[in-house]
Formats: C-alpha cells, sequence, structure tokens
C-alpha cells in the first residue's frame, strides 16, 4: 500500500512537472514576433526636414557697351526676409574701356540692394553703389574718384536646378554723378549664376 501511495505521488509530480514547462513559443526569451517589429519602429520618430535657407549667394558680370566699354564682376549674399522681399551686399571688380581717348582703367567698389520678387521668375530691384574709379581724362592722366550710382531696374530669373538660378538684370542709375563715365540712362546689363534665389 506505501508502495503504492509513494508511485502516485511520483507519477503526480511528474505530471504536475511535465505541464509547468512552457512552449518556447510562449517563453520570454523567444524572439520577437515579425508583427510587433514594424510597431517597434513606428514609435521611432523621424527626423524633422530642415527649413529652406533664408540666405543665398552668386555672381554676377556686368557687361556695357557704348562710349565707355564695361566688364565688371560682382560676387554677392543675400538674406530673405520674407518669400518676396530680399536684401543684399555686393562688392565687385570693373575693367572700363574709354573708345574716345584709347586709355582703360580698374575699378572696385561694393553696394546694398534690396529686391522684391513679383513672380517665380520676374524681380524689382533698386541698388545703391559706391565705385571708385581711376578716372581718366582727356591729356590722359588720371585721377581716383568716389562715385555713387543708385540704379533702378528688374531682372528674370531662370530656374536651373532646384536651389540653382539663372539671372539676368537691366540697371538703369538715376543719380547721374558728374563723374559717372556712362551716358545719361545707358542701361547697364548683369548676368549672373544664384544659388537659394
Amino acid at each position: 500500500m506505501k508502495l503504492l501511495a509513494l508511485n502516485l505521488i511520483a507519477a503526480a509530480f511528474l505530471a504536475g512537472g511535465a505541464s509547468a514547462q512552457v512552449s518556447p513559443a510562449d517563453s520570454t526569451f523567444a524572439p520577437a514576433s515579425p508583427d510587433t517589429l514594424p510597431q517597434t519602429l513606428a514609435t521611432i520618430p523621424a527626423p524633422a526636414p530642415s527649413p529652406p535657407s533664408k540666405i543665398f549667394y552668386g555672381g554676377s558680370v556686368m557687361l556695357s557697351f557704348g562710349d565707355v566699354d564695361q566688364i565688371g564682376i560682382y560676387p554677392m549674399i543675400g538674406y530673405k526676409l520674407s518669400p518676396k522681399l530680399a536684401v543684399g551686399g555686393k562688392i565687385g571688380y570693373e575693367y572700363l574701356s574709354y573708345d574716345d581717348i584709347d586709355q582703360s582703367s580698374h575699378n572696385y567698389g561694393a553696394g546694398v540692394f534690396g529686391r522684391y520678387l513679383f513672380i517665380p521668375q520676374l524681380y524689382g530691384q533698386a541698388e545703391f553703389q559706391l565705385v571708385s574709379y581711376d578716372l581718366v581724362t582727356f591729356s590722359g592722366d588720371s585721377e581716383r574718384e568716389a562715385v555713387p550710382f543708385l540704379l533702378l531696374g528688374g531682372g528674370f530669373i531662370q530656374k536651373l536646378s532646384p536651389r540653382t538660378s539663372f539671372f539676368t538684370e537691366v540697371l538703369v542709375d538715376v543719380l547721374q554723378d558728374d563723374n559717372s563715365p556712362y551716358d545719361d540712362w545707358e542701361p547697364r546689363i548683369s548676368l549672373g549664376i544664384g544659388v537659394g534665389f
């Protein structure tokens, strides 16, 4: 009888141990189900897109032909105050050739400008420049003089890529300083490349 009772206790213990085993699928050490992976990855926030830059830069080549032929190079940098309004500055170098006296001069200067975008391809511009000119007299002598310009006009923008544009602008000096080497109301044409326009 005692043997039977011991056998029943041992059988109950073995049966209980077998029923207490956990299958690998129920184990906490089992790998996560593929269905739970997308939910886990979805909780990781995506990086926020960076805001568009308000700074633009580039440069232009200025060409003017008449009694005075001019080639100028003007690097520039600007800042967008709003999607339509921008301000900026330029520095520059100009080479002038005077047809009347067969002389040339090298000049340098700087300017500030304001620009208003009417439509994505067309803008108006006002620009103040102060240029140090090596003024050549009819006798062949020269003297350096700071000449102010107030240029008004506009330009046309053609996108080359999402961030790069080709532009051309036509500006006219309205100050007409006595030392200006240009004829009255002679247009000044610039061609350039800009990044971030």
